[in-house]
């Protein structure tokens, strides 16, 4: 999944999405790499945090190679539910990165182990607590607004994190390809001297507005065939 990735972003995932009329499904804005660039793909492997590491332990003996750590700890600010001991693990259950609804620490370690790991930010202060576990522990994780499990797949870069059905990824994937395909001709073109506006038909557009309000610029380009927009 990582390699169907690499040339591709999140951003164009997103754009598929809307184009294929996949709900959009991204984790809070804030949720970034621990180390800037880094990048994950893979199936969705959830876990609830209660306060101790054993949840994660468990998950990593249902863990199949290239999937991805899903934690969900609530989103709080008051703790880091994840460590360099929980992420080396991580890396020899053959995960291949985590995604973090909450925080972490040992920020150091964690870029010298290399594994991607997204979080809301880092924080010293470990677990104080143990909470009740709930039946759902191991099988979905809420991200923000979101549930995800076994049956979704992860997509992360720079710009924010993603989540798509699995039976719907190869679509997405092939969709994406193609608009990406498109905005790199539009923006040689636009190095090439030939401006958006131009390439968009933009008056024509304004025109076509100025007599049918209801007429949209996404309308527009799916006219002329352009990609800025969804």
């Amino acid at each position: 999944m990582l390699e169907r990735f690499a040339d591709l972003t999140t951003p164009l995932v997103a754009d598929a999405c809307v184009r294929l009329g996949v709900p959009l499904r991204a984790a809070p804005p804030g949720v970034g790499s621990v180390v800037p660039g880094q990048r994950i793909a893979g199936r969705v492997l959830p876990a609830r945090h209660y306060g101790s590491v054993d949840v994660f332990l468990e998950a990593f003996g249902h863990a199949t190679p290239g999937d991805v750590l899903v934690v969900d700890n609530d989103g709080r600010s008051d703790e880091a539910c994840v460590g360099d001991l929980a992420v080396l693990e991580a890396g020899a259950a053959g995960v291949a990165g985590l995604v973090v609804w909450g925080l972490h620490r040992d920020s150091a370690e964690l870029a010298e182990i290399g594994l991607p790991v997204f979080s809301y930010g880092r924080c010293p202060l470990g677990p104080v607590r143990v909470d009740d576990r709930e039946p759902e522990a191991l099988t979905t994780a809420r991200v923000g607004g979101h549930l995800v499990g076994r049956d979704d797949v992860v997509f992360g870069d720079d710009d924010g994190v993603l989540f798509v059905p699995a039976e719907r990824v190869e679509e997405v994937l092939t969709v994406a390809v193609g608009i990406r395909q498109v905005e790199r001709e539009q923006a040689d073109r636009i190095r090439s001297g030939e401006t958006l506006r131009r390439q968009t038909a933009f008056d024509d557009y304004l025109l076509r507005r100025a007599g049918d309000p209801a007429y949209t610029f996404r309308r527009h380009l799916r006219r002329v065939g352009g990609a800025i927009e969804e």
